[in-house]
């Protein structure tokens, strides 16, 4: 899918969503007491450019943030705003959440255009239209030296971006302008985050997806412990019906009559074996 343009947005908007990021990057790094302050305004300035700079470098073009001084001078000052100020930007997180939802909505729709203007296919677009939108949270966990938070349970940064540059990606196919599919890009995002955030939605955890045959397991576990301590052997589920009814398990009630028939049938003419 190749485009003659790309999801353009004001210089403003641009520069409120790096200064978004950095923002929550410097507010995120002060609570770590190694940090120092030039360690803590480096990690700001890292997630509010991260996302378009890993975007570009796997474009292989000049990373935007590098093409104009302003991007640099926001994230650093956003950054060091932060840092100096984190109680009253504690008490501003729902505005600040409200911001960083539309940015990475914005970062995803502009990585995806522009890499279908350079002649990418579907799948790998909608690759980098979420590296742009999320990168710089990654890359921020990493200077961090911590496990990704993307990739854990309680955060659905990656799916709300995959909602919006899919739905982008569908509204390209049909000849929708790139404006008004960015813009549904950017809101869908938005709004999957907003309500990830509000009702604490997640993905269950990779655990939970072999919880049925742990619960098996742990059932078998315990009918062992309890024929270990009486000697009755009382298993959780049902044993297939292959012993002769001359074998009958510890307390599975009176032993049946004796069948001539069966016995022969089966070649067997000695004495009933007693367990």
């Amino acid at each position: 899918m190749l485009l003659d343009e790309t999801f353009q947005t004001p210089l403003a908007a641009d520069l409120i969503a790096v200064g978004t990021g950095s923002l929550q990057g410097a507010l995120f790094a002060a609570g770590f007491k190694k940090l120092d302050l030039l360690g803590v305004a480096l990690i700001g300035v890292a997630t509010g450019v991260g996302g378009g700079f890993l975007r570009d470098m796997l474009l292989g073009v000049t990373p935007a943030a590098f093409s104009n001084n302003y991007y640099l001078i926001v994230a650093i000052g956003a950054a060091l705003l932060g840092m100096s100020l984190p109680r009253i930007f504690e008490r501003l997180d729902p505005a600040i959440t409200f911001l960083d939802a539309i940015s990475i909505g914005m970062f995803g729709a502009i990585g995806t255009t522009k890499a279908f203007e350079m002649g990418l296919p579907i799948v790998p677009a909608i690759f980098i239209g979420m590296v742009s939108a999320v990168g710089g949270g990654a890359l921020r966990d990493v200077m961090l030296n911590m496990p990704i938070a993307l990739m854990h349970v309680g955060s659905l940064y990656a799916i709300a971006s995959l909602a919006g540059v899919s739905v982008l990606t569908v509204l390209l196919m049909f000849k929708v302008p790139v404006l008004i599919a960015g813009t549904v890009c950017v809101v869908v995002t938005t709004v999957v985050r907003l309500l990830a955030v509000r009702f604490g939605w997640s993905l269950p955890e990779q655990r939970a997806l072999t919880r049925i045959r742990l619960r098996k397991q742990r059932e078998v576990e315990v009918a062992i412990q309890e024929a270990l301590e009486t000697g009755a052997l009382n298993l959780p589920m049902p044993l297939p019906d292959i012993l002769p009814d001359a074998y009958p398990l510890p307390n599975a009630g009176p032993e049946p009559a004796d069948d001539p028939d069966e016995d022969e049938r089966f070649g067997y003419t000695g004495p009933t074996p007693k367990v």
